[in-house]
């Protein structure tokens, strides 16, 4: 399996362009909370999954990430678009720079997980760092919304076995509420599909998008949301 601390690290242009194949998400997080006029934090923001189009909207969006790689990638993208209500940082989820009660919307997308899978040692006490976290940089009546993998190569629910503990802590200690949407690739054509497929998932998915030209590759993912 592809190690993704080091594709963080040193791949973070292709990373950007596997996750331009799928689906944006302002229309989903905005279901759930506004965005426009929000101090908004995105955590694990990456190349700027959702900093890119959350920024257009926001009053002001700070993007932290632990890869100083990945957020230039992401301020590269910001700058082009002619955008300035923005900032980055490095930072770990369990220590974040920002003051208290100073942000309305705090997002996540695909991060928390490598904190709080249950193969990772003191994975419960990672997420309760995290959570009163987010709970802290809140203004009272602040939203945060999560996003995680409900399962890679699948059109239904399919989450990877240690990230349920995880999940189901969310819901049952924390009391986040939970859907789950399909947010497919939709790549290029099946060269296309295949070489990134096999860049950050590995060998068995990519083997599979190959035998049946997946072009479309299903992905499910949860999103879990909570008003402080």
């Amino acid at each position: 399996m592809p190690n993704h601390e080091q594709i963080y690290k040193n791949q973070a242009e292709q990373y950007d362009l596997m996750i331009s194949r799928q689906p944006r998400l302002l229309a989903v997080i905005e279901e759930i909370t506004p965005i426009k006029g929000q101090d908004v934090i995105d955590l694990g923001a990456g190349s700027g999954r959702l900093t890119s189009v959350l920024a257009p909207h926001a009053k002001s969006i700070l993007a932290l990430d632990a890869s100083a790689a990945m957020l230039e990638v992401n301020a590269q993208q910001l700058t082009q678009a002619g955008l300035t209500n923005w900032k980055t940082n490095v930072a770990d989820h369990r220590e974040l720079p920002v003051d208290d009660n100073s942000a309305d919307v705090l997002v996540a997308g695909w991060t928390v997980c490598y904190l709080t899978s249950s193969e990772v040692p003191n994975n419960e006490l990672h997420l309760e760092k995290i959570i009163q976290e987010m709970k802290r940089v809140l203004r009272p009546g602040g939203t945060i919304v999560i996003m995680e993998t409900m399962g890679t190569g699948y059109e239904t629910p399919h989450p990877p076995h240690f990230l349920t503990q995880y999940y189901s802590l969310l819901e049952t200690k924390y009391g986040f509420s939970h859907k789950w949407i399909r947010l497919d690739y939709q790549f290029k054509d099946i060269a296309e599909a295949e070489r990134l497929s096999r860049f950050f998932f590995g060998d068995e998915l990519a083997d599979r998008v190959a035998r049946e030209k997946l072009v479309t590759l299903p992905e499910c993912a949860g999103v879990w949301w909570l008003t402080v």
